[in-house]
């Protein structure tokens, strides 16, 4: 079944119970939609967009922060026929610009807080984009935009157009990173987003009485493919901007949430928060959360012991998966592996998962290979990049890149990660970008930039920099130096040394991570013992 019929039977079963709902803890603000009104907002934007001519196939970018308007806008966009193509909010100019080109966008929606961004890139993406559509205030509209309420009219119609979509039709661009920095446009079909419903409910249970808590970015396709399973079943969705401890753990109580998908970090800082007695769990309507999973990182095991400390009786599980598997699923902990916390788990449902070596040949307990997976949530392609595609796609079977092992019970562990991409509190980094940025600097004669293990957040980008003879650079120089950086781009370790490189010219960063990474695993293990 195609999403948007899933859409339009919980309209029909769940007219007038509650689908969205958004909560602003910063400003005291409260909003929500009934599932009615979530369908018909997507039908009112899918008929516009048709008569505003845009046609089946054609790619339509959205550039928004999670918020109520978020996911109709995306059915909205389904319905129309149109390839849905969310951005990563955090992308500077150059990456809007560049993701925009590759899809050939001919329609662009964005927030608020991108229109200086759009601005500054905005007459090369008119070689492309034909509408531009505001979803911020109208008092902030650019005069190049129209603004959203406006564009939806309740003339536009509350049914849907008649536009002929098939199951194996293509439906969304996600745009990813490959170790080099440069994103790639995984293409999804609508078969992929109706597995990631079947799978997340098959893995996690819901009912429509669960009530889920949203707080990863819609962009991704781990926030909404974990939604999917509760959609699946007309369940309310909480969408929380902002993270606190006490936002959330306010949020789950007040909404009385049943399930939260929670980042490494932001479950860490409420394990502290309440250590600290910053929060008093006895002072929250707690007993319903049944679900707390986790994911988009490696977990700490000593996370998830010290968690069922605190909530001994919920359910934990850990997910893997990656854009090109449609989100997260192909490998799971399982529900009933609840109890073996460490490994990944096994492969999900009508998922099948091996690890091989480079000849492709199977491996088995303790060897280490490339873990590679077969299933329904499996891309189409690569768009526009046809040799990634071949090295990624083979027989059926997705590559993934990650380096994993079995153990002796056939669960699935991570060894390593995707080259030296850097996975900051669930952000993927990629050194090569900041190492490009700093060799602006003329002080600056090497630099290679490595992750280092942190317990809350994963991973910290670190840098080794090389300062040219005769020149002098300290801390407070690179600090400031590097402000023009994304923050979460920007390096939280500084070390002044020599970068080695291989005969190539290639960084050597595994002697990097034995010379600067590994005495920090040493010195978390000895604060966990």
């Amino acid at each position: 079944m195609i999403i948007t019929q899933i859409l339009a039977r919980n309209a029909s079963m769940y007219r007038d119970k509650t689908a969205l709902v958004e909560r602003t803890p910063s400003l005291n603000l409260r909003k929500s939609i009934t599932w009615e009104e979530f369908y018909t907002t997507s039908n009112r934007f899918a008929n516009a967009l048709t008569k505003k001519d845009i046609q089946k196939g054609e790619k339509i970018v959205q550039l928004m922060t999670n918020c109520l308007e978020w996911l109709p806008i995306y059915f909205g966009i389904l319905y129309s026929g149109a390839w849905a193509v969310p951005l990563n909010f955090r992308f500077e100019s150059d990456k809007i610009l560049l993701c925009t080109n590759i899809a050939e966008a001919k329609v662009f929606i964005f927030g608020e807080e991108f229109i200086e961004r759009i601005k500054a890139v905005r007459d090369e993406l008119e070689k492309s984009v034909h509408l531009w559509i505001f979803t911020g205030p109208k008092a902030l509209c650019p005069d190049w935009a129209v603004q959203y309420e406006t564009f939806i009219e309740p003339e536009s119609g509350n049914e849907p157009p008649d536009i002929d979509l098939d199951i194996e039709d293509d439906a969304a661009l996600y745009f990813t990173s490959g170790t080099t920095g440069d994103p790639k446009a995984v293409l999804l079909t609508h078969r992929n987003l109706e597995h990631a419903c079947y799978i997340e409910h098959a893995h996690h249970g819901q009912t429509h009485d669960d009530i889920f808590l949203c707080i990863p970015p819609l962009y991704h396709t781990g926030a909404k493919m974990h939604w999917m399973g509760s959609f699946l079943v007309g369940g309310k969705c909480i969408l929380l901007k902002g993270v606190t401890p006490k936002w959330i753990i306010e949020a789950v109580s007040e909404e009385l949430c049943t399930i939260a998908w929670l980042l490494v970090p932001w479950a860490h800082d409420i394990l502290i928060a309440i250590e600290n007695k910053e929060l008093d769990l006895s002072k929250f309507m707690l007993s319903q959360w049944r679900l707390m999973h986790a994911g988009a990182q490696p977990v700490p095991p000593s996370l998830i012991e010290n968690w069922k400390k605190y909530f001994p009786d919920q359910d934990y599980d850990t997910n893997y998966g990656l854009t090109e598997s449609t989100g997260p699923g192909c490998v799971h902990l399982g529900l009933e592996n609840a109890s073996r916390i460490g490994p990944i788990g096994l492969p999900g449902i009508d998922w099948e998962a091996k690890i091989v070596d480079k000849q492709g040949n199977h491996l088995f307990a303790n060897e280490s290979g490339e873990l590679i997976v077969k299933g329904p949530g499996v891309m189409k392609e690569y768009y526009k990049n046809p040799v990634a595609t071949a090295e990624t796609l083979k027989d059926g079977w997705l590559y993934t890149g990650d380096i994993a092992r079995y153990d002796k019970d056939g669960f699935i562990w991570l060894v390593d990660r995707k080259k030296d991409m850097i996975i900051y509190g669930g952000e993927n980094i990629f050194p090569v970008e900041i190492e490009n940025f700093f060799q602006n600097n003329e002080k600056i004669k090497d630099i290679a930039v490595i992750g280092i293990p942190d317990d809350r957040l994963g991973e910290i980008p670190a840098g080794i920099i090389s300062v040219k003879p005769g020149c002098m650079l300290c801390e407070s120089d690179i600090i400031e130096f590097q402000q023009e950086l994304p923050r979460y781009k920007q390096l939280k370790k500084i070390f002044f040394g020599d970068v080695p490189r291989n005969p190539t010219g290639k960084i050597e960063k595994p002697k990097l991570r034995r010379i600067y990474a590994e005495d920090k695993r040493k010195d978390i293990r000895k604060l966990l013992r």
